[in-house]
């Protein structure tokens, strides 16, 4: 499940509440100078507190930042992150995926 989360949410099974948050962490990944209220409805509307999303948005803000200074400086992964890789090509595990719908 976490294969196919971190590689491709939308084919993985998730609740519509982290489906929103992984929309919301999509958005302002790839662009966050298009983030705007509007994007915050769907967060409230499945429970997310002010709260809650305050810290969605400095956790994955923080990812952001420390993944683009580690690909600027060519850090390596920790070894431990290498048992995180998909067991099978990406492709196959999509076409898996599919056919389980």
């Amino acid at each position: 499940m976490v294969h196919h989360i971190a590689n491709n949410w939308v084919n993985a099974e998730l609740s519509e509440k982290h489906r929103a948050l992984c929309g919301f962490a999509e958005k302002i990944t790839s662009t966050p100078h298009k983030i705007n209220l509007s994007d915050l409805i769907p967060l409230k509307k499945h429970g997310f507190s002010d709260l809650a999303i305050h810290d969605e948005v400095q956790i994955i803000g923080y990812f952001n930042y420390i993944n683009r200074v580690a690909d600027a400086l060519g850090v390596m992964p920790e070894s431990f992150t290498h048992s995180w890789e998909l067991s099978v090509p990406y492709e196959s595990s999509l076409k898996q995926h599919s056919n389980d719908k």
